[in-house]
C-alpha cells in the first residue's frame, strides 16, 4: 500500500492543470507502413501510387528509393531536413521482385471518432504513453482541451458536424501550437491547412482555461449523436450492464457518483485516486474514466427541477465487473473517510455485477429537497382553495362552484338519493294548506309567502310595521 500520507499526498496535487491534451492518432507519414496498401514501405524496386482524385499531404522522413511513382492531382510532400525520392538503376537487391503499392485513402477520417483521440494531462504524458480513459463524449477534444497533431507528421480530417464551429483551447500542428482565431484561420487558407482539414465546421480557437475547480462541461454533448456514430458497441455478458452518461455504449464494470462541496478539486482528486489505487498490481487491467456530469433532477420523479452538478467516476475492467466492483467499494469508503478533507459530501456506486451501495450525504439532501418540493406544492393548492373561496380568485363560468353543486344535486357522495328527512304536510307543498281563514295565507292575505330563500309569514304582533321573519 502507498506509505505517503493521506494529508501530504493532497497538498502535493493541488493546484494541477485542468484542461488536457487531446492528441489526435491517425497520420498520412510516408514511413508509416499502414497507410500502404501492401501494409509495408515502398522500396526501390516499387511503383508507387497516389489516389488521382484525392488530396493528400505526406511527411517525409527521410530518403527513400522507387521504381516509379504516380501522384496525384493535389497533394503536397513535406520533406523533412535531409529527405527525398530517387529512382534506382537496376533493380534493389533488397527489394524483392516488386510489387505496385497504393497509398490509402484517408478522405473518411472524422474529426468526432473517439477512437482516433489520445488524451493525456501533459505533452510529457503524451510522449511516454501515459493516456486517460474517457467515456466516449469526452475523448473527442473538449471546449477548453489543447489539441495536438504530432509535431513530425501530416494528416488528414473531417471536421464535419451539425454544429457550425469546433471550439477548443489551441491547436499544435508540425509543432506550432495556434491559440489564437486570426492566426489559425490563416494557417487554414494556406496551401497545407486546405489539404490537412475539410468539413463544413470551423474552429473557434482561444477558449480560456476551465476557472472551476471542480471541472466544467466538455461541451461535446450537442455532438453525442455524431460522436456515437463511429462507435460500435461490443456484445456483453455481465449480470447488469451500465450506461454512464456521455457515453454510446453499456458496459460491464463500476459506476461512482461523488456528490463535492466548494473545496472539491477533480484534477486533484484524480490523481489522488491513481496514486492510491490504480499503481496497485491487483488493478492493472482497470480503464478509470472520471469526469464533471450534470444530472437531471425531476420533482416527484416527473416535473423538471433542474440539473445537478456530480462527479461520475467510469470503471471498466473488460469481464464480468467483478474486478471494478472492488475498486468502486474502494473508492467510495476512501470518501467516506476523507470527504471532508477532499471536499467531498457523499458518495454511492452501482456495478454491473449487481452490487450497489446505500446512497448518503448528497443523495440524502435530493431526498430532502424533493420532500420540501412536495409541501410546497401542497401549501400551493390550499392557499388556492382559501383565496377561491373567499373570492379573490374567480372561477371560469364554466366550472360549478362547490356551493352551487350541493344546492343542485339531489345525488349524496355515495351515489344514492339526498335524505331530506320528513315531508311536512304544512310547508313542502303550499297546495296542502288548510282553508282556515285569519291564519294561513289567502289570495287577499298573503302572511305567509315562500320564496327560494325560505318560507316567511306575518307576525301578528308587529304585523302593522310588516316586519319579515324568515325560516
Amino acid at each position: 500500500m502507498l506509505k505517503t500520507p493521506d494529508m501530504l499526498l493532497f497538498f502535493c496535487l493541488v493546484g494541477a492543470a485542468e484542461a488536457l491534451h487531446k492528441q489526435w492518432i491517425p497520420d498520412t507519414n510516408y514511413e508509416n507502413k499502414t497507410n500502404w496498401d501492401k501494409e509495408n514501405v515502398p522500396c526501390g524496386n516499387d511503383i508507387v501510387q497516389f489516389p488521382a482524385q484525392r488530396k493528400v499531404s505526406v511527411f517525409v522522413e527521410t530518403t527513400h528509393a522507387v521504381k516509379e511513382m504516380k501522384l496525384p492531382v493535389d497533394g503536397e510532400f513535406i520533406l523533412n531536413s535531409g529527405a527525398g525520392f530517387y529512382v534506382v538503376r537496376g533493380q534493389d537487391s533488397g527489394c524483392g521482385a516488386g510489387v505496385t503499392t497504393q497509398f490509402k485513402d484517408s478522405e473518411s477520417l472524422q474529426w468526432f471518432n473517439p477512437a482516433l483521440w489520445q488524451a493525456a494531462e501533459t505533452l510529457d504524458d503524451l510522449q511516454r504513453g501515459n493516456f486517460l480513459f474517457s467515456v466516449h463524449e469526452e475523448s473527442v477534444p473538449c471546449q477548453y482541451d489543447d489539441v495536438v497533431f504530432k509535431a513530425r507528421s501530416s494528416f488528414r480530417v473531417d471536421t464535419s458536424s451539425s454544429q457550425s464551429s469546433i471550439p477548443v483551447k489551441s491547436v499544435s500542428v508540425l509543432g506550432k501550437k495556434f491559440d489564437s482565431g486570426s492566426e489559425f484561420s490563416h494557417y487554414l487558407s494556406s496551401r497545407s491547412g486546405l489539404l490537412q482539414f475539410h468539413g463544413s465546421s470551423a474552429f473557434s480557437i482561444g477558449n480560456q482555461e476551465c476557472g472551476d475547480p471542480s471541472g466544467c462541461d466538455c461541451g461535446n454533448s450537442v455532438n453525442h449523436q455524431q460522436i456515437c456514430k463511429s462507435v460500435t458497441c461490443a456484445s456483453l455478458s455481465c449480470k447488469k450492464p451500465l450506461l454512464p452518461m456521455g457515453h454510446c455504449c453499456d458496459v460491464c464494470g463500476s459506476i461512482v457518483t461523488i456528490h463535492y462541496t466548494a473545496g472539491f478539486n477533480l484534477q486533484t482528486y484524480r490523481q489522488r485516486i491513481h496514486h492510491l489505487f490504480l499503481v496497485l498490481p491487483q488493478y492493472d487491467s482497470i480503464q478509470l474514466g472520471m469526469s464533471k456530469v450534470f444530472k437531471s433532477q425531476r420533482l416527484m420523479g416527473v416535473i423538471p427541477s433542474g440539473n445537478t452538478p456530480e462527479i461520475q467516476v467510469l470503471i471498466v475492467d473488460g469481464e464480468q465487473g467483478t474486478l471494478s466492483e472492488v475498486l468502486a467499494r474502494d473508492i467510495v469508503k476512501d470518501a467516506h473517510a476523507h470527504g471532508p478533507m477532499l471536499g467531498i459530501n457523499g458518495a454511492e456506486f452501482q456495478a454491473s455485477s449487481g452490487g450497489s451501495s446505500a446512497q448518503t450525504g448528497g443523495s440524502a439532501g435530493m431526498v430532502a429537497g424533493v420532500v420540501f418540493g412536495v409541501l410546497i406544492m401542497i401549501t400551493l393548492l390550499l392557499i388556492m382553495v382559501v383565496l377561491i373561496r373567499k373570492g379573490v380568485i374567480q372561477m371560469p363560468s364554466s366550472v360549478p362552484s362547490l356551493r352551487s353543486f350541493n344546492r343542485s344535486s339531489n345525488v349524496t357522495d355515495l351515489g344514492g338519493p339526498l335524505d331530506h328527512g320528513f315531508d311536512n304536510p304544512i310547508f313542502d307543498q303550499p297546495n296542502m294548506l288548510p282553508d282556515i281563514p285569519g291564519v294561513y295565507a289567502t289570495e287577499t292575505n298573503n302572511s305567509i309567502s315562500m320564496t327560494q330563500t325560505g318560507v316567511h309569514f306575518v307576525n301578528p304582533v308587529y304585523d302593522e310595521n310588516e316586519t319579515d321573519f324568515n325560516i
